[in-house]
């Protein structure tokens, strides 16, 4: 296939991009153009499949002409969406990296000559805002007053309009991602490695999780299989709630997990970011469920044993 990638250079882009480029097999594999800010620094990560020519990188879709033809788009692309507080210049910041780039892309789709068959883009269960223990299949209705929420319903929305008449379209509301080298992980780590970890506010907020594996695993599913469209809770098959993921987490470190964070300090130091770690989302994969996916990982402990065992 030929496949159009945006984001391929973030944390799911780094397992992906290999996958689908057949990093270990050099007589198989797609052919992959990556849209990036930082065509430098990807052609370092991805070097090997560049000078094998199986990766191609460009800066812009202006690089792109009308004839180009692609079998897929993989829309992935984001600003991390903890990484500096949330200033109103910061939320342009996510508008600009999700939506505007979405619209873009459509822009293009719709000039090609030759449509994709699918586009695969992304969103999170941020969507549904903050929804305490309730559960949470695809249909169900979202805390519309939530940030997250509104950020992440424009850039489905902007997905949806995007696709050109024929190419269905996939929406990925992802859960956290445990994986190595990146994600809330690499930044929960060294405080647990030094037993410095612990429930935030009640604890009882529901984290919904996801391995990084079964991610790439998901998206090799919906490239392929033509009846699926729509969108699709990608989480672990068990959500934990805070004080579970933190206990799971001290447990296979050998640390204790028994420093709290109150609400109020994180809201303080925090602002409106602490929702990322207040809100809960106890989201089920219900779809993937019915398509008898057999998760990779599908208890929060496989996912991390699995992330720890690959820590370099």
């Amino acid at each position: 296939m030929d496949i159009l990638i945006t984001g391929g250079t973030g944390f799911i882009g780094s397992l992906l991009v290999p996958v689908l480029a057949g990093a270990d097999d050099r007589d198989q594999g797609d052919r992959l153009t990556l849209l990036t800010r930082h065509p430098e620094r990807a052609a370092a990560r991805h070097a090997s499949l560049v000078a094998r020519g199986r990766v191609r990188l460009i800066r812009s879709l202006d690089e792109l002409g009308r004839d180009e033809a692609f079998d897929a788009v993989i829309n992935l692309a984001g600003e991390g969406i903890a990484d500096r507080p949330w200033t109103a210049q910061r939320r342009r910041e996510l508008h600009a990296s999700r939506i505007v780039l979405t619209e873009s892309l459509g822009d293009w789709m719709r000039r090609a000559r030759h449509k994709p068959s699918v586009l695969i883009s992304g969103s999170a269960v941020g969507w549904y805002g903050d929804q305490g223990n309730r559960l949470l299949e695809e249909e169900a209705a979202a805390d519309t007053g939530a940030y997250t929420h509104r950020l992440c319903d424009d850039w489905e929305k902007a997905a949806l309009a995007a696709a050109p008449e024929g190419t269905r379209v996939c929406i990925l509301r992802t859960g956290v991602v445990i994986g190595p080298g990146g994600g809330l992980l690499r930044r929960l780590l060294p405080l647990f490695g030094l037993g410095l970890g612990g429930p935030v506010g009640s604890g009882e907020q529901y984290v919904s999780w996801v391995s990084l594996s079964d991610v790439v695993q998901v998206i090799l599913r919906l490239l392929t299989d033509r009846e699926l469209r729509g969108v699709f809770n990608l989480t672990g098959p068990r959500p934990v709630t805070n004080a579970e993921f933190a206990q799971t987490l001290a447990g296979l470190l050998r640390r204790p997990a028994l420093l709290r964070v109150p609400t109020s300090v994180l809201r303080l130091t925090m602002g409106d970011m602490s929702a990322l770690l207040l809100d809960s989302q106890r989201a089920l994969p219900s779809r993937l469920l019915q398509l008898r996916y057999n998760f990779l990982h599908p208890t929060l402990e496989d996912a991390l044993r699995w992330t720890l065992s690959r820590r370099g």
